[in-house]
């Protein structure tokens, strides 16, 4: 994965763009080590069982396994970030490489399977075969016999984000072990190990603690690990800060592991930072800003050039040419202007630059609605999550949490003036407010629970929609055949999950990129999440689904044919003479044409060339139903003509 030279943009907003050079990206990147313990019991395969949702891996196997899937998600997910693979346990031992190519000293036991870097295809070659085929060739996983001396690898570890990843924002150590006490009685390795993680929390680094749990056995994080990760003070009541990967519940080892990490999740990149939010007069907080719901497109985030021996990144120029000489236009004479009655009127760089102030970035609370008040249609783009920040403000979170408490007890929502970015286009929002994730109607327990600025359209926004003049009616029997159909059809407690239902052309995309990457085979089907389950649908609502579809039909051919009488009665009434329908073989009734004379009418194409009127007499004559389009009921019509000769 290479870089990328071209500046760096927010990819979310359309107006108000800032640029954001690519040092101050790089600080954003996140960097992840995977320590995974090589030992006896973590190559220990499980017991065997006749269950099919059984483990069938060992925790190494599942360990190595989860590093893969973690790999291949992040290339797609967050191409520009790094990730190593350190074993430690192992009776190999090996070490990264000087910037002259050289080895560096080794630690004792300690051998970095993948170094930390951008993944690169070979990498995730090397990986996948030691995972799926087994080709361990160099037996790096053959453990030492002894308990890995944990200050070394804490401090192989604190060399590899040193020289690897010094100036990267968020550098994280994921250790993945099954064993609660490394050094059981051995005070002094015990010290020694909690003064190298200490040095690590303060380089930045950040420890997180993966235990492996098997059967009945327990993992006291008192023994060791207390004194090496640093658990947050406002997890400590959640007994679950440091989640245990065990299998069970339907959930294999390998999923629980994953899942877990994936829990693990480096904070968005702040949309805004410590932007004021003025609730009322005098009173104002910080607060910052995240874009928590994104439409994913497939990037390209670089040129190749393939005319050469090998492929390289090919870096862009932009050069203006003057249209009528050709000649290579300077920045200087550069112009700006806006086009108003045929004639252009030009404005200096301070003058455009002052039309698109409005005043210094802020959120300004300027009423409360009820929520009731404010309609579906009114959401005009994505809403951006706002989280309280205590820089600016000491005492943002508490105001900011009562505010929020307030606005769903009472069930109101704040309407603000928004000017999120300097020389951003002012808008009008809504503050809405989200529940706790636990609350059963919360309604999106996948979102996280604060505010949000819901961008309200403006009178230019809104289009006059004019309903037509007759709109057909359903009765209200097929409206309640039509409920219970959707009361079948509901997903549990009647929630969407985005997370559950991955875009299938991205998925697709992405599939194509790792097979020509990694060189595998293409596949030829892609996986389609959502796709309906049509045996479910047919078990569930099948019996339902006929009974409106034939009710549907003959309130259809009710309604054709009072509308028919309704024609006849206006024609007998009216003086001019009536204009006879001729079918295609000259009768003056298509509904009285013969099998014979519709086979012909099939055959030479001349079914085709009837009207949508015709057409239902001749279905309505046979017993058809009349319902749908042309081609829809010429068809059924060339149907019950193959069925009935």
């Amino acid at each position: 994965m290479a870089e990328n030279s071209q500046d760096w943009k927010r990819e979310d907003e359309d107006e108000g763009d800032q640029e954001i050079d690519e040092t101050s990206y790089k600080a954003q990147k996140d960097a992840i080590i995977l320590a995974i313990e090589v030992s006896e019991s973590m190559l220990r395969q499980p017991p065997p069982s006749d269950s099919k949702k059984a483990d069938q891996d060992s925790a190494l196997e599942a360990a190595l396994k989860c590093a893969y899937h973690l790999m291949e998600q992040r290339i797609i997910s967050n191409p520009k970030d790094m990730m190593g693979i350190l074993l430690f346990g192992t009776q190999k031992t090996k070490f990264q490489k000087d910037e002259n190519g050289r080895s560096s000293l080794g630690y004792p036991n300690c051998y970095l399977f993948t170094d930390l870097d951008v993944p690169a295809a070979e990498d995730v070659k090397v990986l996948k075969g030691l995972v799926e085929d087994g080709e361990d060739d160099d037996e790096v996983l053959r453990p030492s016999g002894e308990a890995a001396i944990m200050s070394n690898v804490l401090f192989c570890a604190n060399q590899i984000f040193t020289t690897k990843a010094a100036n990267f924002g968020s550098r994280r150590l994921f250790i993945i072990t099954d064993n609660d006490n490394p050094h059981p009685g051995d005070k002094a390795a015990m010290s020694a190990a909690a003064v190298r993680a200490k040095d690590l929390y303060d380089l930045g680094v950040t420890i997180d603690l993966f235990p492996i749990t098997r059967g009945e056995s327990k993992f006291d994080l008192s023994k060791f690990y207390d004194d090496i990760v640093y658990r947050d003070p406002i997890a400590e009541a959640n007994s679950r800060a440091v989640p245990i990967s065990k299998s069970g519940d339907g959930l294999s080892l390998l999923g629980s592991l994953t899942s877990n990490i994936n829990s693990k999740q480096t904070p968005k990149r702040a949309l805004f930072s410590n932007l004021p939010f003025e609730i009322a007069p005098g009173l104002r907080i910080s607060v910052k800003g995240y874009n928590i719901l994104h439409r994913q497109t497939p990037a390209r985030t670089c040129y190749i050039w393939l005319d050469g021996e090998k492929p390289q990144i090919a870096s862009g120029e932009t050069t203006r040419l003057a249209e009528d000489s050709t000649r290579t236009v300077e920045k200087g004479e550069m112009k700006k202007a806006y086009k108003f009655g045929g004639e252009y009127v030009y404005f200096t760089p301070d003058e455009q630059k002052s039309l698109k102030d409005f005043g210094s970035p802020v959120i300004r609370i300027i009423g409360f609605k009820p929520r009731k008040l404010l309609p579906l249609w009114a959401s005009v783009k994505k809403s951006t999550f706002i989280f309280p920040s205590e820089e600016d403000y000491v005492g943002s979170t508490r105001v900011f949490t009562a505010l929020w408490q307030k606005l769903i007890k009472d069930d109101k929502v704040g309407i603000a003036w928004c000017v999120v970015r300097s020389n951003a286009q002012p808008i009008l929002a809504a503050i809405i407010p989200s529940k706790e994730r636990s609350d059963d109607d919360s309604g999106t327990p996948y979102l996280p629970a604060g505010l949000w600025i819901y961008p309200l359209p403006f009178a230019d926004d809104l289009r006059e929609i004019k309903p037509p003049n007759e709109v057909s009616q359903s009765s209200d029997e097929l409206k309640t055949q039509m409920r219970t159909i959707v009361q079948q059809l509901q997903l549990p407690k009647a929630m969407y999950n985005p997370l559950k239902y991955p875009n299938p052309a991205l998925q697709w995309h992405y599939k194509i990129l790792k097979a020509l990457a990694l060189e595998e085979e293409v596949p030829e089907t892609a996986d389609d999440a959502t796709e309906p389950k049509y045996k479910a649908i047919s078990k569930r609502a099948g019996g339902y689904l006929e009974e409106w579809s034939g009710k549907l039909e003959d309130d259809a051919g009710t309604v054709v044919t009072a509308k028919g009488l309704k024609r006849e009665a206006d024609d007998e009434g009216s003086d001019r003479p009536t204009k006879q329908r001729r079918g295609v073989s000259g009768q003056a009734n298509p509904s009285s044409m013969s099998m014979i004379e519709l086979k012909e009418a099939i055959e030479s194409g001349g079914i085709m060339k009837m009207t949508v009127a015709q057409l239902r007499d001749v279905a309505g004559s046979k017993g058809i139903s009349t319902t749908g389009k042309k081609a829809e009921i010429a068809e059924r019509i060339e149907q019950w003509v193959d069925d009935n000769s």
